[in-house]
Parts: C-alpha cells; structure tokens; sequence
C-alpha cells in the first residue's frame, strides 16, 4: 500500500470535483474566526432575516418589535456592528420622533444568500440519515 503525502497547505478532498488547491488552511481558520466574530453574536443573523425578505428599508422601531427578547442597547450594538461591518446601511432622518431606517449593502445581501445557503444545506441533510 502507497502512502500519499499531501503539501502542507493543501486540504483532504471529500470530492474530487472540489478544489481547494492553492488554499492555505491556516488562512482559512483565521478567516474563519473573523466570520464566526461577525455573524454568530446574540442576535446578528436574527437582524439580516427582516432585511432578506424585503428590498425596502427597515425602521429601528421593526426590529425592536421583531426580536423580542433582545435589549434595546443589545439591537443597537448589533446594528452599529453591522453597519461598521458594511453589511447594513443606516440613514437617519431629522425628524420628531426620530426616524432610523436600515437597508442591506451589497456586502450583506451576499452574507444574507450564504446563510440562507447554509440553512437550505442544513434542512437537506437534517432529513436524512447520513
């Protein structure tokens, strides 16, 4: 039996059809860490679901109604995150009462599909035995 000796920076393949060549896993971890930091806080994907069914914006007071059980200063310090982020948008309006409207950057969009991606993967593979 021959014994296979993969390069440092190259992947176990579960399919050959997928090509991670050139990849650096260490570089990968680290990003993943990066994305983990982003999407998995209290809250955060909770606040992209009003915004991926709808081109409109979303007021603040919306969300505050959609995610009950989250505090005021938590859905701020998201959304501020978010915004920092370049996921979301947010444009204020000088007005009596103030009225704070969010809306998905292209960025977000995409991280929105991913994780509707994620999740269509997880329905698929929940259902079955393997």
């Amino acid at each position: 039996m021959e014994t296979k000796i993969r390069e440092a920076n190259q992947l176990p393949m579960y399919n050959i059809e997928c090509n991670f060549k050139g990849y650096d896993p260490a570089t990968l971890m680290s990003e993943t860490a990066k994305l983990r930091k982003l999407i998995t806080k209290r809250g955060t994907l909770e606040m992209l679901v009003p915004l991926c069914c709808t081109s409109e914006a979303v007021r603040h007071k919306e969300f505050r109604m959609l995610l009950k059980g989250f505090s005021s200063k938590t859905l701020a310090l998201r959304l501020k995150e978010l915004e920092k982020g370049g996921i979301l948008r947010r444009q204020a309006y000088n007005e009596i009462p103030p009225r704070v409207e969010y809306q998905l950057t292209p960025k977000g969009q995409e991280l929105v599909e991913a994780v509707i991606n994620l999740i269509q993967w997880m329905r698929k593979w929940s259902r079955s035995k393997s």
